[in-house]
């Protein structure tokens, strides 16, 4: 009885509480991927599928190679997690591949070798060529075949026009693997895979040896061999499908279907992905610009514009191509004669800083624009510059000059504001100066010596560096106040030097001038019977007398043209060349390379002069020589502007308007033949005797005036001499009372009427010497 009291008693306590949990509990829901209760669930596995599924793997005979990991998804497109998957070809004599984890062999895998070698490790070739087709199996589920291409070792991919003859002549748009390939189309040739008869091309052919416009389109073609020497085959019917890429995406870009469309101006090569390897295929050429055209908006002139200071005036460039496309986007760099008054700042713009005057160009400039590799620069006119028509600029009004006066006997440099005026306090350096030349931007001033190069603060009047590592005379400074070049006569090198510090890159010769050209990526450097120039973009280029075309004399100085498509060189003969290189096409193999004479002689054969200049208006070629006499010649130059001509040199010409004895000058050298930015006055300095500064005003047509200005005082010889940016004062540096005089622009001419001033330079022993090193810097008039 206490048995069955016992059991109520449990039945009451658990009864409700297992009903309760049975009320508590359901099924999991089921979803289904279409409405009802039956089909295919969502997570699932349902598909699988094998990249790249339209055009397939690429292997050579005996090639190993891995399948891409598959990608899953469920009936709704969500990817499935899978452990593994089961791989099978349909035919392992062409392509083999291990079950398991999807590694391929061109033939055959070793299966049971024994002797302890591990299967599914050494892929025997069967140099059976042909498609496979591989797949991947998981949870019952069977991916895409995707179609394994073997053939024989591939040596060589070239580009070139889409076959018509895929019997004899097979390229890659008669291969079936081919975007171009359509069933419907294509009968296919057992012996060598190939569509009997051409398929019709997706796109417009890229035919070889021609250039496409800017947004033009055409699909690329190829043709694969295997082999060498005698015993080449092609083979680009069982190759499979190639894919292509641009080494340089700013030229063209190309889709999965070899569809290449223009980008912008320039020449790329093109490589190609085949047999899990990459390979140069040949070069891409977008055409290149033909021509430049600047002109100011609004107006009918031109040639010439008047811009008053901090004024924007905007500028128009309109660009051809060789096709006659206009073309949009490019990277023009704007150039300025002046850049320390006359500013372009690289944009379509110029904002005039100062009062005085200047040429604006514009330049499409490799390799930022229109590049080319090196062995393809000039082919269809890649890879060369482009300059527009220039563009004088005028910029009315007045400014003032800070001076600053050295000698090469001195160990002090004296400042002198003309806002003032009264002279700076003299500043010692440490060691005496060779050289001094000054920034575009007059805020640093370099001085040579021969033991360091020392660096000063023009806006702080006090020596900011010292660097012992180069010695030697400093020639020049580049616009973009980047970069210097100073030549070391004891080591006989000539070193490009950061003006951040420290060298850039060194070239052996005795340096005696150089210039840079506006956009400063290439300086001429004249080091007696070697003429040595730099490009950012061609790297060192020496011409000397084993060097074809040779130099016919000595070069002495150097004058860059206006605009900069070459430049002029003083000797016993003035001579130039140009920057655009001579080229020479070859043709391999249906492949076009080039060749390049960098910097090739201009045709120019003119008087012997030992120092010459540019007038910034382009017309004239200013030169002075001591030989036989003191004499000042002008040469009337042409300097083509436009595209380089595709294969050859530009050649300048230069006609001889002025021959002129020096009146009243004994010179024993000339020290500079001195332009103004405006081109209305030349002058000449010298050492010697004459007691006259020489004066030339270049004339629109014909030959200038030559005269000469009197030096006030017993001043013997000017050594050196300075313009103010506004052009209405010339400073030269006298022999005689060792003082600078200051040569002031009248309605007739110059005239030194004003009282010169004496900075009175001692030398070591406390002598007075020449002031014969002179820079400007432009300031407001306060």
């Amino acid at each position: 009885m206490r048995r069955f009291v016992t059991l109520v008693v449990l039945l009451l306590f658990t009864l409700p509480f297992g009903m309760s949990i049975a009320g508590c509990g359901k099924k999991a829901s089921v979803a289904f991927c279409v409405a009802g209760d039956s089909g295919p669930v969502v997570g699932q596995l349902t598909t699988v599928t094998l990249q790249p599924k339209l055009y397939g793997i690429s292997l050579n005979f005996a090639e190993i190679g891995q399948v891409s990991s598959p990608t899953t998804a469920d009936c709704k497109g969500s990817s499935v997690s899978v452990t593994g998957y089961t791989y099978a070809t349909t035919d392992l004599t062409v392509a083999d591949i291990n079950p398991t984890t999807g590694r391929l062999c061109g033939g055959t895998w070793n299966r049971n070798s024994g002797g302890g070698i591990a299967d599914f490790t050494t892929c025997n070739p069967t140099n059976k060529s042909g498609t496979a087709y591989i797949t991947a199996t998981a949870q019952g589920v069977t991916s895409n075949p995707l179609p394994v291409y073997i053939h024989p070792v591939v040596t060589s991919v070239v580009l070139g026009n889409p076959s018509t003859d895929c019997i004899n002549d097979p390229a890659t748009n008669c291969s079936t693997a081919s975007a171009n390939y359509s069933p419907a189309s294509c009968t296919v040739n057992p012996a060598n895979g190939c569509c009997t008869v051409a398929p019709p091309l997706v796109a417009t052919a890229v035919a070889a040896n021609s250039c496409l416009s800017q947004g033009q389109t055409g699909v690329l073609a190829a043709r694969v061999y295997a082999g060498s020497g005698n015993n080449v085959t092609n083979i680009s019917c069982q190759a499979g499908h190639l894919n292509y890429s641009p080494q340089n995406t700013s030229v063209v870009t190309i889709d999965q279907n070899g569809v290449a469309t223009a980008v912008a101006p320039g020449s790329t090569i093109i490589n190609s992905n085949l047999s899990n390897a990459g390979s140069s295929a040949g070069f891409f050429s977008t055409c290149p610009p033909a021509s430049i055209s600047l002109t100011i908006p609004n107006s009918t002139n031109n040639t010439s514009v008047v811009v008053n200071e901090n004024n924007i005036q905007p500028i128009t460039a309109t660009v051809l191509d060789t096709n006659g496309v206009t073309l949009t986007g490019l990277k023009l760099e704007y150039l300025s004669t002046t850049p320390s008054t006359l500013p372009s700042g690289g944009a379509a713009s110029v904002t005039p800083s100062f009062s005085g005057a200047g040429v604006i160009t514009a330049i499409c400039l490799p390799p930022s624009c229109n590049p080319a590799p090196f062995n393809q620069i000039g082919l269809f006119g890649n890879g060369k510059q482009i300059i527009s028509n220039p563009i004088e600029v005028t910029t009315p009004g007045t400014s003032t000059t800070v001076l600053y006066m050295a000698s090469t006997q001195s160990l002090y440099l004296v400042p002198l504001d003309f806002n003032t005026p009264v002279l700076g306090t003299p500043v010692r350096l440490p060691y005496v100066p060779t050289s001094m030349v000054i920034s575009n931007d007059g805020s640093t001033i370099y001085l040579g010596s021969a033991t360091e190069l020392m660096v000063f603060n023009a806006l702080t009047n006090a020596l900011s560096r010292q660097d012992q590592s180069v010695q030697g005379n400093v020639l020049a400074v580049s616009p973009d106040n980047t970069t210097l070049v100073i030549a070391d006569p004891i080591r006989q090198l000539v070193y490009l030097y950061s003006a951040a510090g420290g060298i850039q890159t060194q070239y052996g010769g005795v340096a005696t001038r150089a210039q840079f050209t506006p956009d400063s990526q290439t300086v001429y450097i004249t080091a007696g019977n070697q003429l040595l120039v730099h490009s950012t973009f061609t790297g060192w280029t020496s011409i000397s007398g084993s060097t074809l075309p040779a130099l016919a004399t000595p070069v002495t100085d150097v004058a860059v043209t206006v605009p900069s498509t070459g430049a002029f060189f003083a000797g016993a003969t003035t001579t130039a060349r140009a920057d655009c290189p001579l080229t020479t096409v070859t043709n391999t193999n249906g492949v076009q390379t080039t060749t390049n004479v960098f910097y090739p002689d201009a045709g120019v054969v003119g008087p012997p002069s030992d120092r010459v200049a540019a007038t910034n208006d382009g017309k004239h070629i200013l030169g002075a020589t001591v030989t036989p006499t003191g004499t000042l010649t002008d040469l009337n130059v042409g300097v083509p502007v436009g595209a380089c001509p595709v294969n050859g040199g530009l050649t300048f010409t230069a006609t001889p308007i002025l021959t002129s004895v020096l009146p009243g000058v004994t010179a024993t050298s000339i020290t500079g033949v001195l332009t103004s930015s405006d081109s209305s006055t030349a002058f000449v300095t010298y050492t010697g005797t004459g007691g006259v500064v020489p004066e030339y005003n270049p004339a629109v047509s014909g030959a200038g005036t030559l005269s000469n200005v009197t030096l006030s005082g017993s001043a013997v010889a000017p050594v050196t001499g300075v313009f103010s940016s506004d052009n209405t004062t010339f400073y030269v540096g006298t022999t005689g009372d060792n003082q600078v005089h200051i040569l002031t622009k009248g309605a007739t001419g110059f005239v030194d009427t004003t009282t010169p001033i004496a900075p009175k330079l001692p030398d070591a022993n406390g002598n007075l010497v020449v002031p014969n090193l002179l820079v400007q810097r432009p300031r407001k008039l306060t």
